[in-house]
């Protein structure tokens, strides 16, 4: 009687966990799968921003911009030289660390000899560096502080890239959610649409 129970309640539960992964590990991925390729198909393949007939990168991971034509992402501390997606991490390195103060230090002193044309203090989003080390965007500030040195560098007026930035500028989810935002990837793509790469 009881291993005829034992039995029966065995069977109930392989049922139970066979039902379980087929909903919860085939149907409801494939089914999410399905939903977010017919909805947001430019989202589920990884938000690839294109510059011509080429993948240039995803608009939701940021990478080093170091030419004077194109805007600067904030620093990274994603792997061993920055920008890493397989090393995403902050440096957590607290408001008292010495290596901190002085890697800001340095860039300060970079941002000010790369941008002799710039105006006003340096954004402090150009100086820290995202929880992920891979934040895709700066703010509108820190992008417009960079203008003269992108326009000096491709030779165009600074009221054309302003022009470029403002169009190129997110604003608030909803209006009313996060803040205003650059995508620095974006920006740079079309950068080099509208006037072309560097010289």
């Amino acid at each position: 009687m009881g291993g005829r129970r034992m039995k029966k309640e065995a069977i109930i539960a392989f049922r139970m966990t066979l039902v379980t992964l087929v909903l919860t590990g085939l149907a409801y991925p494939l089914a999410l799968t399905g939903i977010a390729q017919t909805l947001f198909p430019a989202r589920a393949n990884g938000s690839l921003v294109a510059a011509g007939d080429r993948v240039v990168g995803s608009e939701l991971i940021g990478q080093r911009f170091q030419k004077p034509g194109y805007f600067h992402g904030r620093p990274s501390a994603a792997g061993t030289d920055g920008y890493d997606a397989s090393a995403s991490s902050g440096s957590n390195l607290g408001p008292t660390s010495k290596a901190l103060h002085d890697r800001i230090e340095a860039d300060l002193a970079r941002l000010r000899a790369e941008n002799p044309g710039a105006r006003g203090p340096i954004p402090v989003d150009l100086v820290t560096a995202s929880g992920s080390g891979l934040d895709p965007h700066v703010s509108p500030e820190a992008a417009r502080w960079q203008v003269p040195r992108v326009a000096g560098a491709r030779g165009v007026p600074p009221g054309e890239v302003d022009a470029l930035l403002a169009s190129q500028t997110e604003g608030r989810w909803l209006g009313f959610l996060g803040e205003p935002r650059v995508n620095v990837l974006r920006v740079n793509v079309e950068l080099d649409r509208r006037f072309g790469p560097p010289r």
